[in-house]
């Protein structure tokens, strides 16, 4: 059991109290539910591997979503990680394609420009099929790091270049939105008529 928890421990945001927890609801399981995970975790890593195009985890190769011809190959949307690529997705608003860097500039962490897919990005875009790069990453000091440190990168490029909107969530109340959030939206504000359309 407590090898188990150590295991666990390494998944991200399971402290020890979680793991233990994590551990006994593994051990009350039916053996068939106990070995189906087991598989499960096996077969992911057996099977799965990233797209050689934009870094997302698939089996198939390209992934689904390079290998769709209906997408609009013209615009990229850069993400940090393969889960944001399926959060964007789960809205059905972007039609393009993606490219994955595994992860965000963080010096203080040890992770600069060369431990992130950033060379991979620029060699996408020196092609000439893309057009527009949208910098979807994450609205925190790392992400926000990352997208201008791309942006002084692919600007030259002469492509276009824009950034996720961030700000107030639709259904939030203002009262509760701090300082920072607040100000980003009122930077970020839109006419009305563009809203609507």
């Amino acid at each position: 059991m407590e090898r188990l928890a150590l295991f666990l421990r390494r998944l991200p945001g399971v402290g020890p109290k979680t793991a233990a927890r994590l551990a006994h609801a593994l051990y009350r399981m039916s053996e068939a539910d106990a070995r189906g995970i087991a598989h499960a975790i096996v077969d992911m890593r057996e099977k799965t591997r990233l797209c050689p195009a934009c870094g997302q985890i698939t089996e198939d190769v390209p992934c689904r979503i390079c290998g769709d011809p209906a997408r609009d190959s013209a615009v990229l949307c850069v993400v940090e990680e393969p889960a944001n690529a399926q959060a964007v997705e789960r809205t059905r608003a972007f039609r393009g394609r993606y490219h994955v860097l595994h992860g965000a500039l963080s010096p203080l962490d040890g992770i600069g420009p060369d431990q992130l897919a950033i060379e991979p990005l620029l060699a996408r875009l020196k092609t000439g099929e893309i057009k527009e790069v949208i910098l979807a990453t994450n609205p925190n000091v790392k992400g926000e790091a990352t997208a201008l440190y791309l942006f002084r990168l692919i600007q030259p490029l002469g492509l276009r270049v824009s950034r996720i909107a961030t700000g107030v969530p639709l259904g939030g109340d203002l009262e509760y939105a701090d300082e920072a959030t607040l100000a980003r939206s009122l930077r970020g504000r839109r006419p009305l008529d563009e809203q609507t359309g």
